[in-house]
């Protein structure tokens, strides 16, 4: 049976305990209280909050500039 890994049934640490560059988009949507199908929009039309960075076809959203936005200290 296929493992449900969406972030209703996900805990993530505090954004002020990250410590990477980078987050996946799972990641920053529950950081900023938006669903990952947005963010995957803002990344898509580039006129999101904060751009993110494709890495093998993949979206990597920068940790500091989500921390600015949301006014955590890093």
């Amino acid at each position: 049976m296929p493992t449900n890994t969406n972030a209703k049934n996900t805990s993530f640490p505090s954004l002020s305990d990250v410590t990477r560059l980078y987050i996946t988009t799972v990641e920053a949507a529950y950081h900023l209280n938006r669903k990952p199908q947005t963010l995957r929009l803002w990344a898509m039309r580039e006129n999101g909050l904060i751009r993110p960075v494709r890495v093998n076809g993949r979206l990597a959203w920068p940790v500091a500039e989500i921390k600015k936005l949301l006014g955590v200290e890093g």
